[in-house]
């Protein structure tokens, strides 16, 4: 998951990537020091009953930035999800290539994070994932105004149908994690849905020639309990 960090530049090159990110800023301490952190491998769960997300999203209006470390959709206010009767607005989503979170092991060619935030500054992330496949018409809009370099954000010519990427069944891994980028922090409650949807080559392709590789290695689960519902 991506939020813009205020310290030292950071990236995903070996000067600049995940394994010095604790390095490179102190107020990046916590990517090394922390003991929740994400990605993880989506592997052992346990099955559990959990709180069912209520999606109250629609199609919206939004705008496309590269932020330098990822491309990031702003949609319009009124889009959010209620969990255990509290709401999250949707603040934006993203991408990582390839999938941030694996599955078994195995890793996926991209992964879309929803990121919610509620009115006392807690965090929900609903993460996609992609398989390659057909090709996605619900991120055509997107895709045909990817930006190549940092800039600020621009109108996307057409609303993005949010509804459509969410896969079906809604099922899920749930685990307490952290943002993936510096300053890593955690507290962070992740959602990651099992169905993946799919982008074709030429969408993954486009995506990749921007951001060959803007994804965090897997870290590990310790003590926490990762469940599936």
């Amino acid at each position: 998951m991506c939020e813009h960090a205020d310290g030292a530049e950071w990236g995903y090159e070996p000067h600049n990537g995940p394994a010095v990110w604790g390095r490179v800023d102190p107020a990046y301490e916590t990517c090394s020091l922390g003991g929740e952190q994400s990605p993880i491998d989506l592997s052992g769960a346990r099955g559990a009953r959990v709180d069912p997300v209520e999606f109250a999203y629609g199609p919206s209006r939004s705008t496309v930035e590269n932020t330098g470390h990822s491309i990031q959709v702003n949609p319009e206010p009124g889009n959010g999800i209620v969990v255990g009767g509290v709401r999250f607005e949707l603040e934006q989503f993203h991408f990582h290539h390839g999938a941030e979170h694996t599955i078994e092991g195995v890793r996926l060619p991209l992964e879309m994070h929803f990121v919610h935030r509620s009115e006392d500054g807690s965090l929900v992330v609903v993460g996609v994932l992609f398989r390659e496949g057909p090709a996605n018409r619900a991120l055509a809009t997107v895709w045909s105004s990817l930006p190549v370099s940092a800039e600020p954000p621009r109108a996307l010519p057409e609303a993005v149908d949010l509804p459509a990427l969410l896969p079906e069944p809604r099922t899920s891994w749930r685990y307490p994690g952290s943002l993936t980028t510096p300053p890593c922090t955690e507290g962070v409650a992740w959602i990651v849905l099992t169905e993946p949807l799919t982008l074709s080559a030429g969408q993954i392709d486009a995506f990749a020639a921007i951001f060959p590789n803007n994804y965090r290695p897997v870290q590990p689960l310790g003590e926490r309990v990762l469940v599936r519902g």
